[in-house]
């Protein structure tokens, strides 16, 4: 299925986002766009674990790898709107950050939080990612063949007649 036309894929990409990002960013971002909206907690945060999966070389048949430790959260903001956080690690306020960004974007207030929280956020993950590909560039050797012509592997002396 082509993700265009996945109507949920819009929210997928800022719930990436939010769980990929760093808690100490979201925090600050969070404090300063000075948000406080009413909301119920629905399901408080919780740590739990997940199983990761991976594939040797990205194909062939998936495999556990291992666990990882996340924090989920559920709120919902007086209209009735659900948000919902799932983060890495033990950070019980990430979760609800992202928890509450995820419900406020899908209310009116979504491109100020967009310009506010979001776009910073992405800006800082193509930093991260743009630094990280700039070291792996560092690292890679180029391999190339000289090309020799028809007659180097014929005998000198043979053409000498």
């Amino acid at each position: 299925m082509d993700g265009s036309s996945d109507p949920n894929a819009p929210r997928k990409a800022w719930l990436s986002l939010l769980a990929r990002s760093a808690p100490a960013d979201v925090a600050r971002l969070w404090e300063a766009a000075r948000l406080a909206p009413a909301h119920d907690v629905l399901r408080a945060p919780e740590i739990g674990a997940v199983m990761v999966r991976g594939r040797a070389g990205a194909v062939g048949a998936p495999f556990n790898l291992g666990e990882m430790t996340v924090t989920r959260t559920t709120v919902a903001l007086t209209g009735g709107i659900v948000g919902h956080g799932y983060v890495q690690g033990r950070d019980k306020a990430h979760a609800t950050h992202a928890a509450l960004i995820d419900a406020l974007m899908q209310t009116d207030a979504a491109a100020g939080i967009e310009s506010a929280i979001l776009a910073p956020l992405r800006d800082a993950a193509n930093t991260r990612r743009d630094a990280r590909a700039k070291r792996a560039a560092a690292t890679k050797v180029d391999f190339f063949t000289v090309a020799r012509g028809e007659d180097c592997w014929r005998n000198p002396r043979s053409q000498a007649a």
